[in-house]
């Protein structure tokens, strides 16, 4: 939803009715959307009925409740959704009618492509394909919808002048590929040697040409549509890719859509019949429209980032000066950021250093004393009268570990060393080196052998003047990229914060 960025410009309230939801209503709406960006005073609201005209009648009627100030529509069948759209005029209310009629004159303007038109010219294209002779079959579109009868009458219309082209049958499609393959399917009548087929759309002609292409007696059959859609797997691609033999561009021109509401709702001059210009697409142009299209395409998704983007930074401001104070505060909010995370590092660089360099091991044993201490209370007598001294030898474990702690520091720089070779030293077997260790620290000799060298890396790196590569194999690593990645595994920190 956009809103004016003026609190004195009136909001007008627009509301979509689509009669389905596919390609080409999807593109639309996208550029009724785009058109807010130049006429941002515009709240839009869309509604698809999926092909129901129940689900429409509902649609309009909740958005009358809702209290819109225009209605954009497209019928999907002319005889029952044209009361409820009388029903809006009536209550003052302005319609516009695109894409396809209604069945009276209670509307305000009318803006879209001539199908009957359009439905001529592929007719004489066919017929000029065919040097006026040949059997042709038709795919309709939802019947009792306008473009489905307005493109019927004029293929028929055209064809009619041509004697010699037989018009084999026309099938009841609803718009939509599946349901041409199915309408195919379920005839009954001669579907052999088909010179042409007319989809009154894109998917519709691509859905016939899957099953007919399957029949030997209809491998030559051609195929054409309308719609003309950009991307892959649409009209122009089919053509191109010699899917189709041409298409007919229905043009969507969803920004025209939005203008004509504007003058209406700004009491503007405008017309009530308003023609959507379509062209023709063969192989000869296909590449270079679909060219065309996705560029515009890329062109079109571009200012949509751009505004969403700038309108989640800009929406209400009043004026150019509050967004440029808003952009310094972002900016200067960043910065403050930047300093805090900076300080941040430091501090906890910091600490580090200063935890580390205190301590090597950080393994929590009983102290070692230096000396037996004399005592200074009698010894106690036993009941046998034999004087029993007070005890204050240390602890075995405390004794192994420290012994431990001198082998682990004395091979620390031998990058080969291994468990092995910290068990010979301590006199015992690799097994029973691994068990007593873990018994007291809950860690492996290996992992206080690379625990005690990242701590003593750390401590040359802080305190000495040695580089990166030359603490690394002091502490016994082979490579220094290992080093730096076991360093921040250890300390969250590269090496060359310290050095």
């Amino acid at each position: 939803m956009l809103v004016s960025c003026s609190k004195s410009e009136k909001t007008y309230k627009i509301a979509v009715s689509q009669c389905s939801e596919d390609i080409w209503r999807n593109k639309l709406n996208e550029e009724l959307k785009m058109g807010t960006y130049v006429h941002n005073n515009v709240e839009l609201s869309f509604a698809s009925a999926d092909g129901s005209d129940e689900k429409q009648i509902e649609q309009i009627h909740q958005f009358m409740k809702d209290g819109m100030d225009l209605l954009i529509v497209a019928p999907n069948q002319i005889a029952t959704v044209s009361p409820a759209i009388d029903e809006v005029f009536d209550k003052g209310i302005p319609v516009i009618v695109f894409d396809r009629k209604t069945n009276s004159e209670k509307f305000t303007a009318f803006i879209g492509a001539d199908n009957f038109e359009m439905g001529r010219l592929m007719g004489e294209y066919i017929a000029t394909k065919l040097k006026g002779k040949g059997r042709v079959l038709e795919i309709m579109g939802l019947k009792g919808s306008s473009p489905a009868i307005d493109r019927h009458n004029g293929f028929v219309k055209a064809i009619s002048s041509y004697p010699n082209i037989e018009l084999v049958a026309s099938l009841q499609g609803d718009w939509t590929e599946e349901s041409a393959m199915k309408a195919i399917k379920a005839y009954h009548g001669d579907l052999s040697n088909i010179d042409f087929v007319f989809g009154q759309n894109d998917r519709m002609a691509v859905g016939a040409s899957k099953v007919l292409s399957k029949l030997p007696a209809s491998r030559h059959t051609k195929y054409c549509g309308i719609d003309g859609l950009p991307g892959e797997g649409n009209g122009l691609a089919s053509v191109r890719d010699s899917i189709l033999e041409a298409s007919y561009i229905y043009p969507t021109h969803g920004d025209e859509v939005l203008q004509l509401a504007m003058d209406i709702l700004e009491g503007k001059s405008y017309k009530k019949d308003n023609r959507l210009m379509a062209s023709l697409v063969t192989k000869d142009n296909a590449r270079v429209l679909l060219l065309q299209s996705e560029e515009l395409t890329r062109q079109g998704h571009n200012v949509d980032l751009l505004h969403e983007q700038s309108d989640s930074y800009l929406q209400q401001l009043d004026t150019q000066r509050v967004i440029t104070w808003m952009a310094v505060g972002i900016i200067a909010l960043l910065l403050i950021a930047i300093v805090l995370l900076y300080r941040y590092h430091l501090n906890k660089v910091t600490m580090q250093r200063e935890r580390v360099i205190n301590t090597l091991w950080n393994i929590p044993v009983e102290e070692l004393p230096a000396e037996p201490a004399e005592p200074e209370q009698p010894a106690e007598v036993a009941e046998s009268g034999v004087v029993k001294p007070e005890t204050s030898e240390p602890t075995v474990d405390s004794r192994f570990l420290a012994r431990f702690k001198e082998v682990v520091e004395a091979r620390m720089s031998d990058s080969e060393v291994s468990v092995e070779d910290l068990a010979a030293d301590m006199n015992l077997s690799r097994v029973q080196l691994y068990r007593k260790v873990k018994a007291i620290t809950d860690s492996s000799p290996v992992e206080l052998l690379r625990t005690a060298r990242l701590k003593r890396a750390y401590q040359l790196l802080a305190t000495t003047d040695k580089n990166i590569s030359e603490v690394a194999y002091d502490v016994g690593f082979t490579a220094p990229s290992y080093f730096t990645k076991c360093f921040k595994d250890e300390f969250g920190i590269s090496p060359s914060d310290l050095s």
